[in-house]
This record gives structure tokens, sequence and C-alpha cells, in this order.
């Protein structure tokens, strides 16, 4: 019986040991993002931006998606009329960050034909992708609009605002990230 407990005592003392050593280099035995706490997909601030499809205004599918860029997503509607006082400004905001991050101007449930009406009649030329059943909405429990969301290189929402944002608030956003 003594001996068992030698053997046993030993036993649980390299475990230990070998523990310590995986909690303090996890890289190693575990790969290298093993020491960054896992990140859930969801919508609010703090989350993992969930992938998703929407027609863009020529009805092509566009898988929104990570891409090694921030990502500005704004839900609108040409009828809301705080949607349209930040739309000169967001527009002006996309051109001037083309390149350096993907700008989506998400339309909520309008027809197409209207949404194109509007964008050439005041010279918008922002990426417009439309959720014509609402569901991307829905699933980003879009409450009321405009919403703007900003994400990360890494994919990780670090902003959401409802109502009007401007391009000074998007500047210091994107200057923090």
């Amino acid at each position: 019986m003594p001996r068992r407990f030698i053997v046993l005592a030993i036993a649980m003392i390299a475990l230990t040991v070998a523990m310590g050593f995986m909690a303090m280099q996890p890289e190693k035995f575990f790969g290298p993002d093993a020491s960054k706490p896992a990140v859930d997909t969801g919508v609010t601030v703090g989350k993992r931006l969930p992938e998703f499809a929407l027609a863009n205004l020529n009805g092509k599918e566009t898988k929104v998606t990570l891409d090694k860029q921030p990502i500005v997503l704004n839900f609108w509607a040409t009828w809301c009329p705080p949607c349209r006082q930040e739309m000169p400004e967001l527009d002006k905001f996309a051109r001037q960050h083309n390149g350096k991050l993907t700008f989506y101007a998400i339309n909520i449930q309008e027809p197409v034909d209207n949404v194109t009406e509007f964008l050439v009649q005041n010279q918008y030329t922002m990426n417009v992708l439309t959720d014509k059943d609402g569901e991307v909405a829905k699933a980003f429990h879009i409450n009321s609009i405009p919403t703007t969301l900003v994400i990360d290189k890494q994919g990780i929402i670090k902003y959401r605002k409802s109502g009007p944002v401007t391009a000074a608030e998007l500047e210091g956003v994107l200057n923090g990230l």
C-alpha cells in the first residue's frame, strides 16, 4: 500500500508540474492563439462579426467577411430623415477611406429602384447592399436607423451607435483601433 501511495504521489507531482508548464506557455502546447481568450460571434461591441451575404444594387451577392482591414456597416433607409442627414458625410468618408477600410451602406427593406434613384439623385457612390427582407437587420438587432458599426482588422466589433454618426466620430474610432 505505501508503495502505491508513493507512485501515485509522484504521478500527481509530475502532472502538476506539466500543467504548470502548459499554463505558462500555452502556445507551445496548444497553438499560437491558445493564450488569447476566445471571442464569441455576435452583434454587440466586443463580439466577432458574423459573416453574412447580401445583394448589391446590381443583384450580385456580396459576402461581408473579414478582409484584413476595418469594416464599417451603416444600416439605413431612404425615407429616414436622420439617415438622409448623415448620408453626404458618410459618402465622402467612404470615398476618402477607399482601400483603407470596407464601407457598406445596408439599405433595409426598400425596392432596389428606389434606392438606386436616391443614390443617383444625390450622386452618392458608396457600396450599398440591400437587405430586402430585413433578416440581416433583425439578426443585428437593428431597432432604429441609422445604426453604424465599426469592426477592426481582427473582425471584432469595436463601435456601435444608433442614430446619426459623423465622419469625426468614425475617425476617432478608427484612430483607436
